[in-house]
């Protein structure tokens, strides 16, 4: 009998390395998952910025398109980050990171510097570069994320030590220290909140992880009770509408929408809450016209979208080929998943109000293009972590005996890798 013809999946796989050179990655071999998800939550987020925003910016500028405009101009630039980070290997980062956090140090002091910085609502952080303006505080928890997994990977075990624990909170304070000067308590936390999921990560005790916990617990009480504006958002958190139309204005604008929305909505661009009833429309509180327009089915929707995005991040990270990768790809998703919750918890009245955009959809365009180029990144270790997985089941295979795949999706094809 003749001899079975076998899938000669192993020279195909070192073709692939050579061809990619262990620097870049095809697109193809990014997770479709996520990318569909991605790309759903940006498309949905510029039509409900355009739905949001056109009466403020006819009022204000004569053209109900300026935001729309502004928000794609960003949107365009963080695509362009996500195609070059998704194909760069994420190793590269681990080099960079050291000069990327002094880079980050020096625009955070700069931006603070009167006639450098630019300041709005009694905030001074962002730099203005003609119709563009930089926040680098959105930019900063990137940055962050980046530098922070690269130095719990060169720790290790020292990282269970309370020498390295306390030399890594006094990193995130001085960091933390330097975005508190702008006036952003919201990228504060975000910053806060993923750091201490890295050090989770990273394998810290649990003695030390309780006790920075409480420490920023207690040091996130007094930054809000020390000074008045924050103090009087957590007691106006409690009881919303006692004061209608002075602090709990914005809050009750929001459960107004909510209210108004329904099930299914009162039709999209058929808000009345944008027309400046609700503050911030189509910033932080966007999401309330989203409940007002889309009512239930939406908002849940939205909620669902970024709950499959938490699942494939996580996915990315338990399948990343090494600690780093694994720290980035956790982190990440940490990032956006607690920006999300923050976001949603607030103007829906869960937690009290902090000023922070909710990822892919707030107009914001440092922020979007930070939070895409974040999301080239995940898709960068999910690629990789897939690529790992082939080869080591083509290896199997082939010790196997009978050189066929043991796994459906484990062959070299366009289906190479399962989503």
């Amino acid at each position: 009998m003749a001899a079975r013809t076998r899938p000669n999946t192993v020279p195909a796989l070192r073709l692939r390395e050579t061809l990619l050179g262990g620097r870049t990655l095809s697109l193809g071999g990014v997770d479709g998952w996520l990318l569909t998800d991605i790309a759903a939550l940006c498309a949905f987020g510029l039509v409900m910025v355009y739905s949001a925003s056109e009466a403020l910016g006819f009022l204000w500028f004569e053209n109900p398109n300026y935001f729309f405009y502004r928000q794609l101009m960003g949107m365009g630039l963080g695509v362009l980050a996500l195609v070059i980070l998704a194909r760069t290997d994420y190793h590269r980062l681990r080099r960079l990171a050291p000069v990327a956090a002094l880079c980050l140090v020096a625009m955070l002091i700069l931006v603070l510097v009167p006639h450098l910085g630019t300041q709005a609502n009694g905030a001074r952080r962002w730099f203005t570069v003609g119709p563009l303006s930089v926040q680098p505080s959105a930019i900063a928890i990137l940055v962050s994320i980046v530098f922070f997994s690269k130095w719990l990977t060169d720790r290790g075990p020292a990282v269970r030590t309370y020498r390295g624990v306390r030399d890594y909170a006094l990193l995130i304070g001085v960091l933390i220290g330097l975005v508190l000067l702008e006036r952003d308590l919201g990228s504060s936390i975000i910053i806060a909140g993923t750091a201490l999921v890295l050090l989770a990560l990273g394998g810290v005790r649990k003695r030390h992880m309780f006790v920075l916990l409480g420490v920023a617990m207690a040091g996130g009480y007094l930054l809000v009770m020390l000074v008045a504006y924050r103090s009087s958002r957590l007691a106006t958190f409690t009881h919303p509408c006692d004061d209608p139309l002075n602090t709990g204005y914005q809050a009750c604008q929001a459960l107004y929408a909510f209210g108004s929305g329904g099930l299914t909505g009162v039709g999209l661009g058929n808000s009345v809450q944008k027309y400046q009833w609700l503050p911030e429309a189509h910033t932080d509180f966007i999401f309330a016209i989203i409940g007002e327009e889309l009512g239930l089915v939406g908002t849940v929707s939205v909620v669902l979208a970024f709950t499959l995005l938490l699942w494939r991040g996580v996915r990315a990270s338990l399948r990343a080929p090494d600690s780093y990768g694994a720290l980035l790809a956790g982190g990440i998703t940490a990032w956006i998943g607690i920006q999300a919750f923050v976001n949603i918890g607030a103007v829906t009245g869960v937690i009290p109000t902090t000023g922070i955009p909710l990822p892919f959809i707030s107009y914001g365009g440092t922020s979007l293009a930070m939070t895409l180029a974040g999301v080239g990144i995940l898709c960068n270790v999910s690629a990789q972590g897939r690529r790992q997985g082939v080869t080591l089941r083509a290896h199997v295979d082939r010790r196997r005996g009978d050189g066929w795949p043991s796994d459906p999706g484990a062959g070299d094809g366009p289906g190479a890798a399962p989503l």
